[in-house]
């Protein structure tokens, strides 16, 4: 059975993921505080990561490879090597690349990014669960998380917190549709930074 692909990544509130050249210097102006923002309980949680050649040199650039003790799958067309750091490159369609049976060891998948790979997997409806971490800034334009055309699929709200500085994680999962609609979705939990004070939506 193909893993599940989980997307954990973070956005400003109008929908980028990274300014027009690349650049996520926004996210540092977040990371001066001491939150992981559930990251530590997410890496534990998965077990290998898949990413586009673009991520992957932007992560290079930043200094040690982040990620020794999980396998990184990086899909390119191009002749890329490099040594160590448990990183393997793949080629072709990510469905089958998935699907294929070097995979069936694992079962959950970190897409890490870029915007292409995202927008693939939506294409092939391959994402599994979306956890988006907003921040409260507008880039006005740059590379979007979700870029259009996408085809329509609902998905359900599993959690929704709140942390310092205005910043917004949103865990959703994708669900079925029966009839063309989506199916009532009841007892949606909310939860508040401290993880207290949840509310519930019938």
């Amino acid at each position: 059975m193909a893993p599940s692909i989980s997307l954990y990544i973070s956005s400003t509130l109008d929908g980028f993921i990274a300014r027009a050249d690349g650049a996520i210097d926004w996210l540092t102006r977040i990371d001066e505080n001491d939150t992981d923002y559930g990251y530590a309980a997410y890496y534990d949680s998965i077990d290998g990561l898949i990413m586009g050649s673009t991520t992957f040199e932007l992560i290079r650039s930043l200094g040690p490879w982040p990620y020794p003790s999980k396998p990184t799958f990086v899909f390119t067309r191009r002749s890329l090597r490099v040594e160590g750091g448990n990183i393997h490159f793949v080629t072709g369609d990510p469905q089958q690349v998935v699907g294929s049976q070097q995979f069936l060891r694992f079962k959950r998948l970190w897409l890490v990014g870029g915007s292409a790979l995202i927008a693939s997997c939506l294409k092939r409806k391959l994402i599994d669960e979306y956890i988006l971490t907003v921040l409260p800034v507008l880039l006005g334009h740059g590379l979007r998380l979700f870029p259009s055309p996408i085809a329509e699929q609902w998905l359900s709200l599993a959690s929704c917190r709140t942390y310092e500085r205005g910043v917004l994680q949103l865990h959703y999962r994708k669900i079925g549709i029966k009839n063309g609609l989506p199916p009532v979705e009841r007892g949606i939990r909310l939860t508040d930074q401290a993880g207290s004070g949840a509310a519930t939506l019938s």
